[in-house]
């Protein structure tokens, strides 16, 4: 639910970003939350072709829903 909450308020944000926002989660399982929520549908993840790769993460409209 941090995650879910976090992406609410600030709309895309890339994995550091989300780490520094939601206290006291690790590296791991901010990892396995965010792959769990998107294969759900909750959380839509967008990665860019650029050096170094650049991935962001955003809310779907299912996950507005919530």
């Amino acid at each position: 639910m941090l995650v879910l909450f976090t992406l609410e308020s600030n709309d895309n944000q890339r994995f550091k970003e989300l780490q520094r926002n939601i206290p006291d989660i690790s590296q791991k399982m901010l990892t396995a939350t965010l792959k769990m929520l998107e294969a759900d549908g909750l959380i839509r993840r967008e990665v860019f072709p650029e050096v170094p790769p650049r991935v962001e993460y955003s809310l779907t409209k299912k996950g507005r829903s919530l």
